[in-house]
């Protein structure tokens, strides 16, 4: 709809203007309601240009574009503002256009022939899935359903932490203090290994140098070590298989930093080629201009290479697979200089001119304590905070009305969809920059701004329409003079979704999914408490709130199917 509006402006400007040309103007909600829909500072911008009063050339645009149906009026504010209202009309034909393209609301093409690469997720191989890889892992995941709902080719690529010294250390453990068969060792138990060794490093650092030696033989293709890390990562998969099955979270490609290792000599030549690379103390270095950030190892003096060397390896073959137009990097904050570093060595290297690189930096997750823990106190890991949601869940389902009836394997689907999404909501409806504090009365919240909240409204909206037919909401006609105030508050809040849609992709902030669909819930269930819906005073005001309704229910379906959340049925 901004970009309608924003066309009509140009056209205007052409007519009135001739000869002027505004390249960017602003067009934007107005914070106050009572000023419109959206308002313009375009007269501001030709008033400069032309030397003359802000205030009457908004007045001559106002005159121009207010013929234009789907307003039903234009003002002017001092000292240039031009407001726009939308017409009821124009309300009506969104609520329809709701109606029926149903889950397809709020699609674009805007990203058509356009590729997005997602580098999402990228747990290390043989630690346990941590609760710090719940932010990569959905926010990736919002940003993929995001661009392709706009119509990119998008690619969710699960860079795997499976390479590097790391191994080394972890191979030494279990060579010296395992206890059993390889293929029998959980994640955790690997884990207990690894820090194993660090404990005694510590008393004997002779050890950080036998765990750099098998890390060489790793990379020399050593076929112990190369058996061994197989099954390192195999173990790793199958766990993370199942918190992704959990989560419901997919991805297009899963190569892990082993799969660049072939490709390592052929940019380790190209760097010192270029004379980007040079040697120091026995290890080769990238050195930035005018010392912009601080110089990186990209081999070590013992010829084994870093995971910057992977990285650039990585990007390369991107390039050359799928020639993409932005890749996204959806990692920790902690690896701000990382990607800095990287991004301007791939500028040094002159290896694009078309693609754009993002590193979507997210922040950590506290408590309010400061420590995480479960009911049972021990150390959490992710899959524990998603078991404890669904068991949460279970019981304020069972505490409520509107449950009974359901049998138990209903209450255990509708646990699952519940809990999970309250952890994910939670976490999305705050900026990725942001730091989480994890809170489970807020995560569970059913008035508040949370994911069962909005599930909550979903369902109400779905039981109201279950009591309807489907004849009554498709025609309906109402005048204005009859509508609500609570009911066109509504109305000027739902039409946004398309551009909430775009805005939250360009934003790299799934967040704005989460305030637009929170207000709008908010803004119904005020609504719903006030005015009856199948009882309405007449079938016209009748059939009105039932299709107002179904557009909600429709909005919050697809706000959550964008997020990765499922809705029940019931609740």
């Amino acid at each position: 709809m901004k970009e309608k509006i924003k066309k009509t402006l140009e056209d205007s400007v052409k007519t009135l203007f001739p000869g002027i040309k505004i390249q960017k103007f602003q067009i934007e909600h107005p914070e106050r309601k009572e000023l419109g829909d959206y308002s313009t500072n375009l007269a501001f911008l030709i008033a400069k240009e032309l030397k003359e009063k802000p205030i009457e050339i908004a007045n001559r645009i106002a005159t121009s574009v207010k013929k234009e149906k789907i307003f039903e009026r234009v003002e002017v504010k001092e000292p240039g503002f031009i407001n726009f209202f939308f017409s009821l009309d124009f309300f009506f034909k969104e609520l329809k256009k709701i109606f029926k393209k149903k889950e397809n609301y709020g699609k674009s093409k805007i990203g058509k022939g356009k590729t997005v690469i997602i580098d999402y997720s990228s747990p290390n191989i043989a630690k346990p899935f941590g609760i710090g890889h719940l932010r990569s892992t959905i926010i990736g995941q919002a940003l993929y359903n995001l661009y392709k709902f706009l119509g990119y080719k998008v690619i969710g690529d699960n860079h795997l932490g499976d390479w590097g010294t790391q191994f080394g250390k972890l191979i030494f453990a279990i060579k010296k203090w395992g206890k059993k068969k390889i293929d029998d060792y959980s994640v955790n138990e690997l884990e207990e290994l690894y820090v194993k060794f660090h404990k005694e490093a510590e008393k004997n650092p002779q050890l950080e140098e036998e765990g750099r030696k098998w890390f060489k033989k790793l990379e020399e293709g050593e076929r112990e070590a190369r058996k061994i890390w197989k099954t390192l990562v195999k173990i790793s998969l199958k766990e993370f298989e199942r918190i992704y099955n959990l989560l419901g979270v997919k991805f297009d490609v899963v190569l892990g930093e082993s799969f660049y290792e072939p490709m390592l000599k052929e940019i380790i030549e190209e760097l010192k080629k270029k004379k980007i690379a040079k040697e120091s103390q026995g290890a080769l270095i990238i050195e930035f201009p005018n010392n912009e950030f601080p110089p990186v190892i990209v081999q070590k003096s013992d010829g084994t290479t870093t995971y910057f060397t992977r990285d650039l390896a990585t990007i390369k073959y991107r390039l050359k697979r799928w020639n993409p137009d932005l890749i996204i990097y959806e990692v920790g904050v902690d690896q701000k200089l990382h990607f800095q570093q990287l991004f301007k060595t791939v500028e040094i290297l002159r290896w694009t001119k078309k693609t754009k690189f993002v590193h979507v930096a997210h922040g950590l997750y506290r408590t309010k304590t400061g420590k995480f823990s479960t009911r049972k106190g021990e150390t959490v890991h992710l899959e524990d905070v998603l078991n404890e949601a669904i068991e949460r869940a279970r019981e304020i389902i069972e505490k409520s009305e509107t449950s009974r009836g359901l049998t138990e394997k209903e209450k255990e689907k509708i646990s699952k969809i519940v809990g999970i999404g309250a952890v994910k909501y939670n976490d999305l409806s705050q900026h990725p920059s942001k730091d989480i504090v994890f809170d489970w009365g807020k995560v569970l919240n059913l008035k508040g701004n949370s994911a069962p909240y909005l599930q909550y409204t979903f369902v109400r909206c779905q039981s109201v329409l279950r009591k309807a037919k489907k004849s009554q909401i498709e025609n309906c006609k109402l005048r204005i003079e009859k509508l609500k105030k609570e009911e066109i508050e509504i109305l000027r809040e739902i039409y946004k979704f398309p551009e909430i849609v775009q805005d939250a992709a360009e934003k790299f902030s799934p967040n704005l999914i989460c305030n637009f669909v929170f207000e709008l819930a908010r803004n119904y269930n005020f609504f719903y408490d006030i005015y009856p819906i199948l009882k309405a005073e007449d079938k016209e005001i009748k059939n009105f709130r039932l299709l107002l309704t179904k557009a909600v229910a429709q909005i919050i379906q697809n706000s959550l199917f964008l997020l990765g959340i499922e809705v029940p049925k019931r609740m």
